[in-house]
């Protein structure tokens, strides 16, 4: 390669090591010696998680939820108790609730339209760990469009050909048939739009 004017060979492999270095600082998701230690720090998040919801105005009321896999009892996951709004979350406060609604873990009742959605998506999708639905203002207004994001912006980009949009609103999602239909919606998807209802992403962390 030629090199540009006043530019040495020294220079580049010197420029180069910087750039290995900054590529080896990158944040790294974190490595954990036991499984309670995963747990712990997917609890921890998960109830941050509600706390930041709340903070930018992703709640309304007591409705939606955050969930989160547990590492060890994969066919489980960590969800918000029913009546406990997202600003007041503790990682004491989180329940573990099975695919079929008990909850295993905690003492709080579990939010109905909360295990028919989320039992079926982390059912569906044994590739996620995380799955968040909410009723955000601007989230609920777009929804009742009907239509899925346009590719207008390098944000909106992310989800070019990665989100859904589920048009059988019915109601409150309290039945497992709700829950079955969004995550057949929702397909490989990272998100999706619940018309007239809301939005529902899913990730690996």
């Amino acid at each position: 390669m030629k090199l540009a004017e006043g530019v040495t060979e020294a220079a580049t492999a010197e420029i180069s090591a910087g750039e290995a270095k900054m590529f080896l600082d990158l944040p790294q998701p974190p490595a954990f010696s036991t499984v309670d230690e995963e747990r712990l720090h997917r609890k921890q998040r998960l109830a941050a998680s509600f706390r930041l919801f709340s903070k930018f105005g992703f709640d309304e009321g007591v409705v939606g939820h955050i969930t989160a896999r547990d590492p060890e009892f994969t066919n489980t996951f960590w969800v918000n108790p029913f009546g406990l709004h997202f600003s007041l979350m503790r990682v004491s406060d989180l329940i573990r609730v099975d695919h079929e609604g008990k909850v295993v873990e905690g003492r709080r009742p579990v939010n109905a339209a909360a295990f028919a959605i989320h039992s079926r998506i982390h059912a569906a999708r044994p590739d996620t760990v995380g799955a968040a639905h909410a009723h955000s203002t601007y989230g609920r207004a777009f929804a009742a469009l009907g239509r899925k994001l346009d590719p207008i912006s390098q944000d909106v980009c992310a989800f070019y050909n990665d989100h859904a949009l589920y048009e059988e609103y019915s109601g409150v999602a309290v039945e497992l048939d709700e829950g079955h239909r969004i995550a057949k919606a929702l397909g490989s998807c990272k998100a999706a739009i619940l018309q007239n209802h809301g939005l529902l992403t899913v990730g690996k962390t």
